[in-house]
């Protein structure tokens, strides 16, 4: 039972505008740091002593509480208050992007990362999800279309302004902007947000029960992956038979195994329901999203340490050189969206992984004194339209290949496993090409460690691309799967609901460009 303090918000209205603006400036803030800290890399590791260890956990310390914790964050909004957790989650992500822009050596920094992923954990899923549960029906898809497309251009501009302030002032203020952002922010939300809850929701959509917190398999996930990362960072500087390491990888490898049990035990009031994986399609496009986000959370690490390392270029220049890549997704994800509801997602998520390897090999020959025109942007290009076919049908294929009571959850984890490929590529692409200490300090061992891990990158989006041609049919993920693995008796043929008719908020905004194609993610 859905429960609201006010009448469902109009789009014309202050209210209605005020909510709006405190859900993109909160978007703004995690797209923001999202895409900006790869810019920053070299400069904080220069001014605090950075090894590639200390570079990665940067980048997975956040990434790690976000893939862990964004479903329990949004289920926590469901129970106590959306507008309640939304402004906790916008604080504490702020307090923690003030703790990073202070750091004094890389253990703090870390930990302020791993303070900010957790406030993100809160943050991501309520900016949509009071969105879906405060707008009046008839305005609630003007509001979250505008949401994304908003979102979407502090998505483009964050290398762009995060390379000036980098340039102009530090890499110290690329945190300490979320403070400016978090002002207006609150005053909107406190003036305007309406609150918003599910007061009695039932594991089986029956009312009369309260929905569980899967608290144990939150953490027992959130360890799994700390270990396993922990593992695959530590490796280069201690050594793969290292007690450390093995120990790591034991705890890791066992806490997955256990989160595998605890789920299988708790079925549907789990955080995540064996159920799902009775869709094929389901799996098959997890599968997919780990593929693909691997190659790009990899990607995007060693582009910007390389062009500022090896080719020479500033930080400024580095952020513009990405642009392309994130201007094509905010104009052609809708297309791309289009196209897939007409023929099917098998051929997009099949054609857009092998262009976007295309580019990657393009890219790999970008080295001292390279053109920009001539030398990167054509990759550039070639990678972002291949992403540009994969983001929105990948998308709505998710949803549309379970069950509508499950819409949210699989939402949710799906956008988790987006998070874990780049966490894992991160973590494992330097142990793969033999970058370790400071080696991304010198041109040459960076230059060869850059060029072994856009190969991998590649690989891992030609493997997703026969993943998607072979195991994926033809038309739009099968309803028919989703309403057999709900319901074993349900009618086969079910047509597959429209994101934007599924009901109940989804779990998060989904990934880092999934909401560049303006739909539910």
């Amino acid at each position: 039972m859905e429960t609201m303090t006010t009448a469902p918000l109009r789009i014309g209205t202050a209210a209605g505008r005020g909510t709006l603006l405190a859900a993109i400036l909160a978007s703004g803030m995690v797209f923001l740091d999202a895409t900006v800290v790869n810019v920053a890399l070299p400069r904080l590791g220069a001014d605090l002593g950075a090894t590639v260890a200390d570079l990665q956990w940067t980048i997975n310390g956040y990434a790690l509480m976000l893939a862990a914790f964004v479903l329990l964050g949004g289920a926590l909004g469901d129970r106590f208050g959306r507008r309640r957790v939304f402004l906790f989650g916008v604080l504490w992500f702020t307090l923690a992007s003030v703790l990073c822009g202070l750091a004094q050596g890389t253990g703090w920094l870390i930990a302020a990362r791993i303070l900010q992923g957790a406030g993100g954990a809160l943050l991501t899923p309520g900016s949509l999800s009071v969105l879906q549960a405060s707008f009046h029906p008839d305005d609630r898809g003007r509001a979250i279309g505008t949401w994304a497309g908003l979102s979407g251009v502090s998505t483009a501009l964050g290398p762009f302004v995060g390379g000036w302030l980098i340039d102009a002032l530090s890499w110290r203020w690329i945190f300490f902007v979320n403070l400016l952002l978090a002002v207006p922010l609150v005053l909107a939300a406190l003036r305007w947000m309406p609150e918003s809850r599910d007061e009695d929701v039932s594991r089986r959509g029956v009312p009369g029960h309260r929905r569980r917190f899967d608290v144990l398999g939150a953490l027992l996930g959130a360890l799994g992956l700390a270990g396993i990362t922990y593992a695959l960072i530590d490796a280069p500087v201690r050594g793969a038979t290292a007690l450390p390491v093995l120990g790591a990888a034991l705890v890791g490898v066992a806490a997955a195994g256990t989160f595998v049990l605890v789920e299988r035990r708790r079925g549907d009031g789990a955080m995540l329901p064996p159920t799902l994986f009775r869709s094929r399609p389901f799996t098959v496009l997890n599968v997919f999203t780990v593929a693909v986000y691997a190659a790009l959370g990899g990607f995007t690490f060693f582009l910007a340490v390389h062009l500022q390392n090896v080719v020479g270029w500033s930080a400024f220049q580095t952020g513009l050189a990405t642009l392309p890549f994130t201007l094509l997704l905010l104009v052609g994800s809708a297309r791309a969206g289009a196209l897939a509801a007409r023929i099917g997602p098998r051929w997009p998520l099949a054609v857009g992984p092998v262009l976007a390897a295309a580019g990657l090999l393009v890219l790999r020959g970008v080295g001292p004194g390279a053109s920009y025109w001539t030398d990167v942007l054509p990759g550039v290009a070639l990678f972002g339209l291949g992403l540009t076919l994969v983001v929105a049908p990948l998308t709505a294929s998710v949803l549309a290949a379970v069950a509508d009571r499950f819409a949210g959850v699989a939402s949710g984890f799906n956008n988790a496993a987006s998070r874990v490929g780049g966490l894992l590529a991160v973590a494992a692409l330097p142990l793969l090409v033999g970058l370790s200490g400071t080696g991304y300090e010198q041109p040459a061992e960076l230059a060869h460690a850059y060029r072994g891990a856009l190969l991998w990158c590649a690989g891992l989006l030609l493997a997703a691309a026969l993943l998607a041609g072979i195991l994926l049919t033809g038309t739009p993920a099968g309803k028919a799967n989703a309403a057999a693995a709900d319901k074993p008796d349900a009618a086969a043929g079910t047509a597959a609901g429209s994101p934007a008719e599924r009901k109940g908020p989804p779990r998060d905004g989904g990934g880092p460009f999934r909401q560049l194609s303006g739909g539910r993610d």
